[in-house]
């Protein structure tokens, strides 16, 4: 094995060690495993440690990022995303067993806008939770499935998960932001739908019935009060419709922009800020409006700033300087070396992804075997943009793999039940069924489109 290969294998291992063996944060075992890999440079080690840092730091997805952080922090702040479930009670509250498919919904719409799984589960559930056990929901059930609706964080763009793997070299050559975004909501939509379909057996189970009268609002109240919370949506809307589709190729020819003009809007980057100015117009009358009570009120975000911040610079820095190391060209003469069919490198590295995420989050399974994984489906013909999607279904398990998944303790928590209770449901409800649907995409069993 070359030099990157070997370098890459440290990397993994430090970052697995430092936050499941040593219990210590993500953030510094980027750090660790930057510096360490940097060495496999030898007297060019300053130099690559350099060259990293500034392809980390003017990397266009960590500004992107950095953007996602804030507008989760906004929409939750607002209340918004509270007046988002109301509306849906409205439709869905008088179904048996409405408030599940209430959480299961509302947990993709905030995948939508918000990457992650642990807030998806904390600021849904805490609305639904309680909601569910007034309609009979049993606890371990709740807490069940508002644990496995956490990963549709991820398995829904845009994501930081999304990011670390865009900001790979080796991803970024082959797949572009558009693509990915688009193929990622389509196989978002294989998840949510497998998952509504949970919720429809512990209704059949367990009798479950609709929720009391008097928790719902009525449609035209909740409509009423918090139809801006719709709004939010147009962010996503519309960079989405002026760079893929008609309207896109319209203006194009058009409007005269031409393609290079379309090409440089960015999904990535125009969505969070979309959303943010959305969020502050309907909200304006909550909002503070003098510089010190604008610190007071963003002041709760500052920690998600600092930890997403160190771990996208350190990803992005770190596969930069496994590119200058050769990985790919190393990988490939392994992959080429191996005479494996596709359907099973499919699923070993299927397997592999949500075995690493057991112990680790979505985000530091894809800074730690990411590329490597890409690397490998790639090598073996698989579409590439279908490869960095199942990437990311096998990695969203990780919010219901047990036993160390925070979502998990989060939905417990907030059912007040023993976590124990939900470990075999949640692996065989959530992290094996998900696991087949990233296998089945690889597949072409389950297709996705490709602009």
């Amino acid at each position: 094995m070359g030099i990157a290969v070997w370098a890459l294998l440290l990397y993994i291992l430090i970052i697995i060690s430092w936050v499941a063996v040593l219990k210590r944060n993500i953030g510094e075992a980027m750090i660790v495993g930057f510096i360490v890999m940097a060495l496999f440079g030898g007297k060019d080690a300053l130099s690559l440690m350099w060259a990293g840092l500034v392809f980390g730091a003017t990397h266009e997805v960590l500004f992107a990022a950095m953007a996602f952080v804030f507008m989760a922090y906004l929409i939750e702040k607002t209340g918004l995303i509270q007046k988002l479930i109301n509306i849906l009670n409205s439709v869905l509250g008088r179904v048996r067993g409405g408030a599940g498919y209430v959480d299961t919904i509302a947990s993709a719409l905030f995948g939508l806008i918000s990457g992650s799984g642990s807030g998806n589960t904390a600021t849904v559930g805490a609305i639904t939770i309680p909601w569910m056990l007034k309609s009979n929901w049993r606890k371990e059930d709740a807490a069940t499935v508002v644990a496995g609706n956490a990963g549709m964080g991820i398995s829904f763009p845009p994501n930081g998960t999304m990011f670390i793997l865009l900001g790979a070299a080796s991803v970024s050559a082959l797949v572009t932001e558009s693509q990915l975004y688009i193929a990622l909501l389509i196989a978002g939509v294989y998840t949510l739908i497998y998952r509504l379909l949970v919720v429809a057996w512990f209704v059949r189970i367990h009798k479950i019935e609709a929720l009391p009268k008097e928790d719902i609002l009525p449609f035209k109240s909740s409509i009423g009060k918090g139809w801006p919370s719709l709004i939010i949506f147009l962010g996503i809307l519309i960079p989405v419709v002026l760079t893929i589709g008609p309207i896109s190729e319209t203006l194009e020819t058009v409007a005269g922009i031409g393609a290079e003009g379309i090409g440089s809007i960015s999904i990535l980057v125009w969505v969070p800020i979309l959303i943010i100015i959305i969020s502050l117009l309907s909200a304006w009358k909550e909002i503070p409006k003098k510089p010190k009570e604008w610190f007071s009120y963003v002041e709760g975000a500052l920690p998600a700033f600092s930890v997403i911040g160190v771990i996208l610079l350190f990803a992005f820095s770190a596969s930069e300087i496994l590119k200058q190391l050769g990985l790919g060209e190393q990988l490939g003469i392994i992959m080429n070396s191996l005479t494996l069919p596709v359907w099973l490198v499919a699923l070993l590295v299927g397997l592999l992804i949500v075995l690493v995420a057991t112990p680790l989050t979505a985000t530091a399974t894809v800074t730690a075997i990411g590329a490597v994984a890409f690397e490998s489906l790639a090598g073996v013909g698989i579409e590439p943009v279908i490869a960095a999607v199942a990437i990311l279904v096998f990695a969203s398990t990780e919010g219901a793999s047990p036993p160390g998944a925070a979502p998990i303790f989060i939905a417990s928590g907030i059912a007040r039940v023993n976590p124990v209770k939900t470990f075999k449901p949640l692996v065989f409800l959530y992290v094996i069924p998900i696991t087949l649907i990233g296998w089945l995409i690889l597949m072409g069993i389950l297709p996705i489109p490709i602009l």
